[in-house]
């Protein structure tokens, strides 16, 4: 069980998760550092739109990275398929020979 204290955008609460304490940190970390991003724009003053555009930020990371990722599985299962495919025909042909 892991503990954090959660200080951002002018709020500051306790967190207690089933994660270690480093883990917990590292994504706190990084989320400060996608808020600190959001923080940057003048035309935002409200912390809770601030909160809301990082979450988001990170979703639509999370999002491609999830679709890049289908992609090369596809990719390589396609790959894999295609090579099973040859090494089956060529199996086949040898097989032919034989028999003949």
């Amino acid at each position: 069980m892991g503990n954090l204290q959660i200080d951002i955008l002018g709020t500051s609460f306790a967190l207690q998760a089933n994660e270690e304490d480093e883990y917990l940190n590292k994504i706190y970390e990084y989320y400060k550092s996608i808020v600190r991003q959001v923080d940057n724009d003048p035309k935002l003053k409200d912390p809770l739109k601030k909160a809301i555009i990082s979450g988001i930020m990170i979703c639509d990371e999370l999002c491609k990275s999830k679709q890049k990722l289908e992609y090369t599985n596809q990719t390589i299962n396609r790959q894999d398929l295609d090579e099973a495919e040859k090494i089956t025909l060529r199996m086949i042909e040898n097989l032919n020979k034989v028999s003949k």
